[in-house]
């Protein structure tokens, strides 16, 4: 539960990681997100932001319909995923993912079912860009406080 993954998998079933790409130049950047051409994309509900400020820690959610896309174009973010999912092949499983430029500029997938929870990390706030495939409904989302004997891990304890 490293972060250190290789590019495209994950242990947890639905979970993809793809770097992103970054045009730089002398005068900033374009930071590429997701097209509607790309194998993983689904259909557009809605795109919002979360600023994260640091250290802060926003856990814990799941949402039984949507897919969700993560990438975080200001700031890093530590997101840590647990799968709770009967039947599925990676059931208790949790991972740990770490996302912002420059060096781990990438979109994050996360399939329906799977607990969620994410940490500001540096001196700044960071920037949360989420593209979803449904519009936030508050019927098809669940969640439980931080912290919860429910999912096994402690923001406090983690220093990775």
């Amino acid at each position: 539960m490293d972060g250190s993954l290789t590019v495209g998998t994950s242990a947890i079933e639905g979970v993809w990681l793809e770097p992103l790409k970054q045009i730089e130049d002398e005068r900033g950047a374009v930071l590429h997100m997701l097209r509607s051409d790309a194998p993983y994309f689904t259909r557009f509900g809605e795109v919002y932001f979360s600023v994260v400020l640091p250290q802060a820690v926003k856990a814990w959610k799941r949402h039984h319909r949507m897919t969700q896309h993560f990438a975080v174009p200001v700031g890093k973010i530590k997101v840590v995923v647990f799968d709770d999912r009967p039947g599925s092949a990676s059931h208790g499983l949790m991972e740990k993912f770490i996302l912002g430029r420059p060096d781990h500029y990438y979109l994050l997938r996360l399939p329906p079912l799977v607990w969620y929870g994410f940490q500001g990390l540096g001196p700044e706030p960071a920037l949360l860009a989420n593209c979803a495939d449904l519009p936030h409904d508050p019927n098809e989302v669940e969640t439980l406080p931080d912290p919860t004997p429910y999912v096994p891990f402690k923001w406090e304890e983690d220093h990775g």
